[in-house]
């Protein structure tokens, strides 16, 4: 008869498991997390934050553990179950907007639609329709989605760059009176002081962030974290090294966007032309 297996009471919830096999492997070595910072070579904050769980790490900190505690592949392997299980992305949108209400400073790029911070109720309803939300919860979303706008008004506002994407001003709204105002509050918005608007034409060729919107706040204690998304999936990003290296990405994308000048004349040029179009 084959030996019974016994069952090791660890969590099955994959972010959970993660978290509990970091703190098992650091405690069987009798290390702090100071005396795994100088082994690993990151730091300390950062193993505190992930065997709290407030975040998962990226793909590099995780392989130097597994390469450090000689368990080839078991973190990555655990790191990617927890990425991709579908709690987690709720999890990690709900302390985004935590920190959105934060920070300081905010970039973004905008792939398709403008950023939910400079949507008309419009385009906020007909956006998230399309996404699957019907009745009482599309209500509440839009309703939400709305009153985060208020994050940019008033004089302690964060300063906000968004570059949107020629795409997404060529995407219209099919009631073509409701995609004139979202042109019309996109124009008013960027003259807003803390606001600065940039637009990418679509004859800028390929670039690092062709298919990722992205978001980098910059927070009160002068860190910055940045948070990726598609259409059906989203990452908060805190690992330093990963944060670096998509803003150097966006910092490349801004350098070959118009001027936000010209980027507002860009937009008054489409609003000219929808008004010579017949209304609908």
């Amino acid at each position: 008869m084959p030996q019974r297996l016994v069952i090791t009471g660890r969590s099955q919830e994959p972010r959970a498991r993660f978290t509990e096999e970091l703190r098992r492997l650091r405690n069987e070595r009798g290390l702090s997390l100071r005396d795994l910072a100088k082994e690993v070579g990151w730091d300390s904050s950062q193993f505190s934050k992930m065997e709290s769980g407030q975040t998962l790490g990226g793909p590099e900190v995780v392989q130097a553990l597994d390469q450090y505690y000689g368990t080839p592949g078991l973190l990555v392997t655990l790191w990617e179950l927890a990425v991709a299980d579908p709690t987690q992305f709720r999890e990690q949108y709900r302390r985004y907007m935590v920190l959105e209400s934060e920070a300081m400073n905010l970039w973004h790029y905008a792939v398709s639609r403008p950023p939910g911070l400079l949507q008309t109720e419009a385009y906020a309803r007909e956006a998230l329709a399309a996404g699957g939300l019907e009745g009482r919860e599309l209500d509440q979303q839009v309703e939400a989605r709305v009153g985060r706008r208020e994050l940019l008004k008033g004089a302690d506002a964060p300063t906000f760059r968004s570059i949107l994407s020629e795409a997404v001003l060529r995407t219209r709204l099919r009631d073509k009176r409701e995609w004139r105002k979202q042109l019309e509050y996109l124009a008013a918005v960027s003259e807003r002081p803390n606001v600065t608007l940039q637009v990418l034409p679509l004859d800028a060729g390929p670039h690092g962030l062709a298919s990722t919107a992205m978001m980098f706040l910059r927070l009160l204690d002068s860190r910055t974290v940045a948070y990726a998304e598609n259409d059906v999936h989203g990452e908060l990003i805190e690992e330093p090294a990963m944060v670096e290296r998509f803003q150097r990405t966006y910092d490349a994308v801004r350098d070959v966007a118009l001027p936000p000048a010209e980027s507002r004349t860009f937009i008054l040029r489409m609003l000219e032309e929808m008004r010579c179009e017949p209304s609908t």
